[in-house]
């Protein structure tokens, strides 16, 4: 006897995973990029440089697919101290070991140091994707096709997708079509899993963005933040902070008159700790000096500037 009944076939897609690194000069937006691809603010930004200053990673999964972000310092053609050339070698580093990469550049612009991420990414060899950021500055629409056309000239990428990471135009939408250059594998994280950095790292990296937007243009590049304690105490998490300079001359601009400076930006900390942690933060001040810390691979090891 003959079963006409159809049986149903449940198609199954392999398990996806893969490296992603972020790369680009600096202030292209990459943080940014980072920061809403995985929905969440875990890279700090500002409209500087050097305000990345390591290497990030953000876990972003959904459905079958689980995708680790590289977020990189910003490349820089010259290296004129030592925390220049920290920063150049942690970026490289990220190149060469992983599944792709996301070469980010501003709309309309290609200078001497795209040339230089260019170079280094033909040298990496790894399949690239260049991600057109900040189309939302360009007022002449017509302006865009040529230059996708020029970008496409000066290497096979993958593809080239223009988007806005500030105004979140077209972030996700990327996302769902970088899935496919992905290669199947299972998944390395545990499903909440949204970073490998630990707190007092993260703690740290949000005191210096209030810092570095906060100060003037230069004195940012002086300054670094180590966590001396962060202990969790029921609701509330202590956090002890050291705000490191370069010169004496430097602590008073910190603190500002009668301390205000500095207790408005800890503040600002604060609130947003509160805000990544999910509770109440108790969050102490010092300001120290190391004579030309970004200066002395010493002191930058100290400091955990670290490859």
């Amino acid at each position: 006897m003959t079963d006409n009944k159809k049986t149903k076939i449940e198609i199954v897609e392999s398990p996806k995973f893969g490296y992603v690194a972020i790369v680009g000069q600096p202030n292209v937006g990459k943080s940014t990029l980072l920061n809403h691809l995985l929905g969440v603010k875990l890279s700090i930004t500002a409209n500087k440089q050097q305000t990345t200053r390591h290497q990030i990673l953000g876990v972003n999964t959904f459905g079958n697919t689980q995708i680790a972000y590289i977020d990189t310092p910003g490349l820089h053609l010259k290296e004129t101290k030592a925390m220049n050339t920290y920063l150049n070698r942690s970026a490289r580093a990220a190149l060469f070991d992983v599944d792709l990469i996301l070469f980010v550049v501003t709309a309309l612009t290609f200078d001497a140091q795209d040339e230089n991420v260019l170079s280094l990414i033909k040298k990496a060899e790894r399949p690239t994707i260049c991600v057109v950021n900040k189309v939302d500055r360009v007022k002449d629409k017509g302006r865009l096709l040529p230059y996708l056309e020029s970008l496409a000239e000066k290497y096979p990428f993958e593809t080239i997708m223009p988007l806005s990471a500030f105004d979140n135009f077209q972030v996700k939408e990327f996302e769902k079509q970088l899935v496919q250059y992905l290669p199947e594998g299972e998944h390395h994280f545990e499903g909440e899993t949204l970073t490998d950095r630990s707190d007092s790292f993260i703690a740290s990296e949000i005191l210096r963005e209030k810092l570095t937007r906060h100060l003037s243009q230069e004195l940012p590049y002086a300054l670094t933040v180590t966590i001396d304690l962060l202990k969790e105490k029921k609701e509330l998490l202590k956090v002890h902070a050291t705000i490191w300079v370069e010169k004496k001359s430097q602590k008073p601009i910190v603190l500002g008159e009668k301390g205000s400076r500095l207790k408005k930006m800890a503040t600002e900390a604060r609130l947003d700790m509160e805000e990544f942690f999910e509770k109440k933060v108790f969050l102490q001040c010092w300001i120290k000096v190391k004579d030309s810390w970004a200066d002395s691979k010493m002191s930058l090891d100290q400091l955990g500037y670290k490859n």
